[in-house]
């Protein structure tokens, strides 16, 4: 099991600034994200929260089972420490994505509390980032 697991307003996609995150919706992800793992042999879960008790589970359940996660923190990535400690006790891989290119936008966006626990980071590649790092956590 491979869990692909986004943080807040992800679920808005299609509707939120899509100047920046394009048009397609969170389903067009969920879908694209299935998909790709269908094609590579793996199985996902892929889930969205605004929670971060929510997330904090997720990555909990991911770390007692040895799994492999994408992780698109969403606004987490740049200031929350509890998701941080929680992606530090993964034992699989952990590739930390996120839709547009963080170093391109707002200074604050420019920093990530999680890429030092990552394996690896893919930004500003639109879902393409997602099915990157299932080919990726295939390898």
């Amino acid at each position: 099991m491979i869990y692909v697991l986004n943080g807040p307003n992800l679920g808005r996609l299609g509707l939120r600034e899509p100047g920046i995150y394009g048009s397609s919706t969170y389903a067009d992800l969920v879908e694209m994200c299935q998909t790709v793992a269908d094609d590579l042999g793996l199985t996902v879960d892929v889930k969205q929260t605004n929670a971060e008790h929510e997330m904090l589970e997720w990555l909990y359940r991911a770390a007692d089972e040895g799994a492999d996660v994408v992780l698109n923190p969403g606004a987490w990535t740049h200031y929350n420490y509890a998701v941080r400690d929680a992606c530090a006790m993964l034992r699989g891989k952990l590739v930390e994505v996120h839709i547009s290119n963080v170093h391109t936008r707002e200074e604050f966006r420019h920093h990530s509390v999680i890429s030092a626990v990552a394996t690896g980071v893919i930004a500003g590649l639109g879902f393409d980032g997602y099915r990157l790092a299932l080919e990726h956590i295939a390898r």
